[in-house]
């Protein structure tokens, strides 16, 4: 099992910045890719970004590239998303996610790939 607990989220205006964090416990945190996923009111959750367990390997919906930045501390067990430039259509709960991965560059993009999901972080944009 992966306990996940995401925080950091919260207020900000339009061009405003916030970093998400997201917690992990459990078994072995570098063996896991992780993902970041949102979902916005009345619409379905959909992919942000991922990275490899070894942190050499990155993807970004095209939305979010540019101005949000993925990253892993391995040995605090926690993963990141920077997000600047922050727009209103960014507005949603974001979710972290752990997919078990032996491939040091594989990301994965799928949601239904991930095998542990965080209980969510609400992000607001105001514009």
């Amino acid at each position: 099992q992966v306990q996940l607990v995401e925080s950091g989220g919260g207020l900000v205006q339009a061009g405003g910045s916030l970093r998400l964090s997201c917690a992990a416990t459990g078994r072995t945190f570098s063996t896991y890719a992780m993902g970041w996923f949102r979902q916005a009111p009345g619409k379905e959750r959909e992919f942000v970004a991922a990275i490899s367990w070894s942190g050499s390997s990155t993807y970004y919906t095209d939305s979010v590239k540019g101005r949000f930045t993925i990253s892993r501390d391995n040995a605090k067990t926690t993963v990141y998303l920077q997000m600047n430039s922050l727009k209103p259509e960014d507005t949603a709960v974001y979710y972290c996610a752990a997919a078990y991965s032996v491939a040091r560059f594989k990301v994965v993009v799928g949601l239904g790939e991930y095998d542990y999901w965080g209980q969510g972080t609400q992000v607001t944009v105001s514009s």
